[in-house]
């Protein structure tokens, strides 16, 4: 499928009406909406215990190692979430991995409890996460069964808007609770179980889909076992994506941004404690929100922008902005840092969301979840390495000229890249617009 676009810019109207007429979609919602709320609880309530918060850490070094502790499991598990997705049917995926999850997160809770050591939090902290993937990429994987093709960007930005949206809920519930539990270790064990009310209600959410509504319709490898689509899956993903340029573009300008997000993480964390008074962590919220307005607003312009030029277009020219707003970043005024992070949010939510599109439209139903996984690599690797070399060459004030304008530079590589990759192609309007496939 190419990126050129179609002539149907139906986009939120046409949403709404398919959300109306499609109850997989808005029951699609549903499940993401409570997942993510209980993503929020959970990662709330471990705040400050562990090692999982890096604003902790005032070595470089240690928010590297921290972050890496945080993301890398993602890209271990990935492989397995993928396989196993394109293999089993997506809707027990779905509902066995939230009640999964439960499970483990009333055992970190007693964990907690009981006063157990970081390190078995830690360890159950990171099999919730494992968990999650599985979910997440099994909402991604299955969306194409229940939404139509001429909306898809616009049901990615809205579900991706308000997943967001529930992961501050779920902060939000966390303060709650805690002012009425508490913040000792009783309190904190109480206010995180309350995620597995949550994480039970997404499963029997998952349940109500028909088996194989989701697909795949057709699993890889057919008639082979698990252990054999575990053991092939990130290569069959990354062989989908090498014969995929639309996809192979889209995860290269995520990977150029990753690695620019990645470096500036560290540098305005190191210059937010260098700045003013206090630790730091009120200017440092600052530029979190800036960044998820953003994304916030790259979820509303990205439909419209694909619709009116297409995926290419899209991402190049959000490349070109996101050198664009690094560049200014030299000035090292922190005013200009909140409306550099504002922007650069929208550049990484715009490639996220043309990817996401990427891998649902263009890539076969039988290996999708395998290349959302290569995805889940590209993202997390890209990230941690860049915090690594970033501690390893930034300055105590953190006002690094040299990784600024490597982020400049590693954008417009991206233009290129996607440039060269993502050449267009002749378009079937009637293919580029047809439904997702029948659900069974």
């Amino acid at each position: 499928m190419s990126s050129t676009p179609h002539r149907q810019p139906r986009g939120w109207r046409t949403f709404v009406a398919s959300l109306r007429h499609s109850p997989g979609l808005g029951r699609l919602l549903a499940v993401r909406l409570s997942s993510q709320i209980t993503d929020g609880i959970f990662q709330a309530s471990l705040v400050g215990g562990i090692l999982f918060n890096p604003e902790r850490h005032a070595d470089p070094l240690a928010v590297a190692g921290g972050l890496a502790v945080l993301l890398l499991p993602y890209s271990l598990i990935g492989p397995f979430a993928g396989a196993l997705l394109d293999h089993w049917d997506r809707r027990n995926v779905l509902m066995y991995a939230n009640f999964l999850r439960a499970l483990i997160i009333a055992v970190v809770a007693a964990a907690i409890a009981s006063g157990a050591p970081d390190t078995v939090v830690l360890v159950g902290a990171l099999a919730v996460t494992g968990a999650s993937r599985f979910v997440a990429a099994g909402l991604s994987a299955g969306l194409p069964h229940v939404a139509r093709r001429d909306v898809i960007v616009a049901t990615n930005a809205l579900f991706t808007t308000l997943g967001g949206a529930m992961l501050t809920v779920g902060l939000g519930v966390t303060l709650a609770l805690r002012a009425v539990f508490g913040d000792d270790n009783t309190g904190s064990a109480l206010t995180m179980a309350s995620g597995v009310i949550l994480a039970v209600l997404a499963g029997r959410l998952a349940h109500r889909f028909a088996p194989l509504q989701l697909g795949p319709d057709e699993p890889d490898d057919p008639g082979r076992s698990a252990f054999h689509a575990v053991a092939v899956g990130l290569l069959h993903g990354a062989r989908a994506v090498a014969h995929c340029r639309p996809v192979a573009a889209a995860l290269s300008a995520i990977g150029a941004h990753r690695l620019v997000f990645g470096m500036n993480t560290l540098m305005i964390l190191v210059i937010a404690r260098h700045t003013g008074s206090g630790d730091g962590v009120d200017r440092l919220s600052m530029v979190v929100g800036f960044t998820g307005a953003g994304a916030l607003v790259a979820a509303i312009l990205t439909p419209i922008a694909v619709a009116r030029v297409g995926r290419r277009t899209t991402l190049m020219a959000a490349l070109v902005v996101g050198a664009a707003a690094e560049l200014t970043i030299l000035s090292f005024n922190f005013a200009v840092i909140c409306a550099a992070a504002l922007v650069l949010g929208l550049v990484g939510q715009t490639a996220k969301l043309c990817g996401d599109v990427a891998m649902q439209v263009d890539i076969d139903d039988m290996v999708r979840g395998q290349v959302f996984s290569v995805q889940d690599a590209v993202f997390n690797i890209a990230y941690v390495g860049a915090v690594t070399v970033a501690a390893l060459a930034i300055p105590a004030d953190g006002q690094a000229t040299g990784l600024v304008v490597l982020g400049v530079v590693l954008y417009l590589v991206g233009v290129a890249v996607v440039a060269v990759v993502h050449r267009h192609r002749p378009v079937d309007a009637t293919t580029e617009s047809r439904p997702a496939p029948a659900s069974h």
